[in-house]
């Protein structure tokens, strides 16, 4: 599923489309990803509004559009697993997995919503009021308000909890998933099954500070150029089959923990 740099890439791909007008709205009315929004508003009410600008936070995107009639309207993307954004040339015909397709000829364009595995999610809504979809999104990990005090307070309640399950949650950790939590916990050299409530202040201070270097430097990397980290960081080895740790030269492990999939380096991540 992608994370918060690439979906802040990812929803770039939709900003040639900034500044120009809808003329038709083609989807798939029965397609899961429009479980929580009503697919014939959007036909009703997107032809002929203009695409102001557009937005990410943790893993879900926001693109604003204001209506014929100066309506402020709101278009939410949750990609899933395999959703995807992408602009091709205005009035090609439209594929299984194509289930939003935003139709601009004004700028002889075309963008696309596709996701042939349903997990990602449309959202809706007209009127000049932030959807509470968007504004209840927890503060972002590289703000101000991911402070250590709440980052503390969030483990205490969560005492029994895996740090990697931890990470996960996202209304602590908004935007972090698999590969960026193992990446948080292999740099504070923490193994991702010890328990939240287990902590020394020391290390709750390093999962803080790690949290925000990992997150910062990701969307500084992928998240403008969609490329990988560099061969320093754990993502480039925790794929592997007989990966090595880049730091202790020493073999990296793998196992389920908190419901996903996690690597780790043993040599350095040591569970007492």
């Amino acid at each position: 599923m992608p994370e918060l740099a690439e979906v802040e890439f990812i929803r770039k791909r939709w900003n040639p489309g900034i500044g120009h007008f809808v003329t038709g709205v083609r989807l798939h009315p029965r397609s899961r990803i429009f479980k929580t929004c009503d697919p014939a508003e959007l036909v009703r009410l997107l032809p002929g509004a203009r695409l102001d600008s557009s937005a990410a936070a943790a893993k879900q995107m926001l693109f604003r559009l204001t209506a014929a009639d100066a309506t402020p309207l709101w278009l939410g993307l949750h990609l899933g697993m395999t959703g995807e954004l992408s602009t091709r040339p205005a009035g090609l015909p439209d594929t299984r997995a194509e289930h939003l397709i935003l139709d601009q000829t004004t700028a002889t364009q075309s963008l696309v919503f596709a996701d042939f595995r349903m997990f990602g999610r449309v959202q809706f809504q007209s009127g000049p009021d932030t959807p509470a979809w968007w504004s209840c999104i927890a503060p972002a990990v590289t703000s101000s308000a991911f402070t250590l005090s709440a980052v503390n307070e969030f483990f205490q309640r969560r005492a029994r909890t895996p740090l990697k399950a931890a990470l996960l949650m996202q209304e602590r950790f908004p935007g972090i998933g698999n590969w960026m939590a193992d990446e948080i916990l292999w740099r504070a050299a923490l193994h991702p099954a010890r328990r939240c409530g287990d902590l020394s202040p020391l290390e709750v201070k390093k999962i803080h500070r790690e949290t925000i270097w990992v997150a910062t430097e990701a969307l500084a990397i992928t998240g403008e150029t969609f490329a990988d980290p560099p061969a320093s960081w754990l993502f480039q080895h925790r794929w592997k089959d007989g990966g090595i740790c880049p730091r202790t030269k020493k073999p990296l492990e793998r196992a389920t923990i908190g419901g996903r999939t996690t690597c780790w380096s043993p040599a350095r991540q040591k569970l007492a």
